[in-house]
């Protein structure tokens, strides 16, 4: 009888990490290969380019060379990818060992330097998959992110190059929930959300963001003889905070805030340490009054965040009308104080 019987899970372990390993040196090989073929394409354009059409016979040319004996990885559109792919990032060292060609794919169709930026330190900072980056870009995180902080910040929190010192730099609004398979003509109950996002768990953190790590849910809160059931409790390590999440399926209300707002005070008072800092609530919402919210809250608020949710991806002309609309409504705000 085997006297140590740990043997099993730690050699399977050992033969995982191999293995992921080897897929991950192969990938990247082939990331290199794709870049070269780009970069050797685009040379042999600039030897012909007194030709207006020799860039596309020549890949046609190519892709009726190598696709009968290296396959459809050798189609024009692929081809077209790799010379794309050349002139995109055409410092061969600056490629990141952590992406794949998968990811580079992804980030080939943004023609915003900022925003490719973005989602490249994004996805190396937070380990995205191929398909958790593509989810990012489709649900206009970068966008998202402008309507409540500066172009700079996000991309310096983004980079590592500072930490968020306010919750908005992290928390969005709205929220994109299609994730959770909900018909959206369908009316819910608060409950029947909160379990699907419980179920649906690692999707939520990723769109709740950076440092985001689930504490409770339904938590009692005893207050003289009264007791109250806070939705959801998470906590950022980031803003080493608690972050507390209140789910309204109908039009908030200033009564909504109220009661966040009680959560958030006893969090403060109860459970905060000293050297955390204050609790941060989020009013999770299907629909809101930018207004109610407003006067409901001081004017100095930075703790209290309502976030409207969406069940379905937005397309990216309505994401760019809301920025536009949040950018201007900013501006106004600003304009009036002066």
């Amino acid at each position: 009888m085997l006297q140590n019987q740990s043997i099993i899970p730690d050699i399977k372990a050992i033969i995982a990490t191999a293995k992921d390993k080897a897929v991950k040196a192969v990938d990247n090989e082939r990331t290199i290969m794709y870049w070269n073929i780009g970069q050797r394409i685009f040379e042999e354009e600039q030897q012909g380019k007194d030709r207006a059409d020799y860039g596309t016979y020549l890949i046609k040319f190519l892709s009726e060379q190598l696709l009968p004996e290296y396959g459809s990885g050798y189609s024009v559109r692929q081809l077209e990818r790799y010379r794309q792919f050349y002139r995109t990032f055409p410092i061969a060292s600056a490629l990141r060992t952590q992406l794949s060609w998968t990811h580079y794919k992804s980030l080939l169709v943004l023609d915003n330097p900022d925003k490719k930026e973005f989602y490249i330190a994004e996805t190396v900072k937070n380990n995205w998959s191929s398909r958790q980056l593509e989810r990012q870009i489709n649900s206009s995180l970068y966008e998202r992110l402008l309507m409540s902080s500066d172009r700079k910040d996000v991309l310096a929190v983004a980079r590592n190059e500072k930490l968020p010192s306010d919750a908005r730099e992290i928390i969005k609004d709205p929220m994109f929930l299609e994730f959770l398979d909900l018909k959206r003509e369908t009316s819910y109950y608060e409950r029947d959300l909160e379990s699907a996002i419980i179920t649906h768990l690692q999707d939520f953190l990723l769109e709740l963001g950076n440092g985001f790590a689930f504490v409770a849910r339904q938590k009692r809160i005893h207050i003289d003889g009264d007791d109250f059931f806070v939705d959801l409790v998470f906590y950022n390590r980031l803003l080493q905070c608690f972050v507390i999440i209140e789910i309204k399926t109908e039009k908030l209300t200033h009564q909504d805030i109220g009661q966040l707002q009680m959560y958030v005070n006893y969090y403060d008072r109860v459970e905060k340490t000293q050297n955390e800092n204050p609790t941060i609530g989020i009013l999770l919402c299907a629909k809101k009054n930018d207004g109610v919210v407003k006067f409901s809250l001081p004017e100095d608020n930075k703790n209290i965040i309502a976030s409207q949710y969406h069940l379905y991806l937005p397309t990216e002309k309505q994401l760019l009308e809301e920025v536009k609309k949040e950018l201007e409504s900013f501006e106004e705000e600003n304009d009036n104080q002066e």
